[in-house]
Formats: structure tokens, sequence, C-alpha cells
């Protein structure tokens, strides 16, 4: 029973882990395009004003972090709680049996 409650927690442990180092992906990711994007700008505007290039990388960079955002906060989330919960179960039993 003892070696039940460890697995629980160290599961806790990992998944909370794992949240923690998702979120600093991307907010090290956010923070960089607000860093470089403005100087891409200045850049642009110093060396070829006449020929904006700017937005390509902002528009792929932001894309990508628009990406980022959707898989650290949003869809997916739920499903990853209810397949947890179901191996979670499933090795429950299978101790049960044993």
């Amino acid at each position: 029973m003892e070696n039940l409650s460890f697995n629980k927690e160290n599961l806790a442990y990992e998944k909370a882990a794992k949240r923690v180092k998702d979120l600093k992906g991307f907010y090290g990711n956010l923070t960089s395009y607000c860093i470089v994007i403005p100087f891409l700008l200045i850049l642009n505007l110093l060396t070829s004003p006449q020929h904006l290039w700017f937005y390509w990388p902002m528009l792929g960079w932001g894309l990508g972090i628009a990406i980022h955002a959707i898989g650290t906060f949003g869809i997916g989330k739920d499903w990853e709680e209810r397949k947890i919960k179901e191996l979670m179960e499933r090795e429950k039993r299978n101790t049960k049996s044993l």
C-alpha cells in the first residue's frame, strides 16, 4: 500500500514538473519573440526601409508561438488527464488482483 501512495506522489510530481517545464519553455519563447522582433523591425527600417521584410519572421515565429500556446494551455489537456486517470485505475486493478 505504501508503494502505491509513493507511485501516486511520484506521478503527481512528474506531472507538475512537466507542466512547469512546458510553461517555462513557452514563456521563454514568448520573451525571445518580444525582444527579437522589435530588433528586426528597427534593423529593417534602418537598412532598407523601402523593402519591409521584418513581418515574415514576425508572422512565422508568431504562428509558432500560437501553436506553442495551444499546446501549453489549451487543446489536449483534458485528454491527457483522462488517459492518466485511466492508466492509474488499470494499475490499481492489476495491483488488487495480485
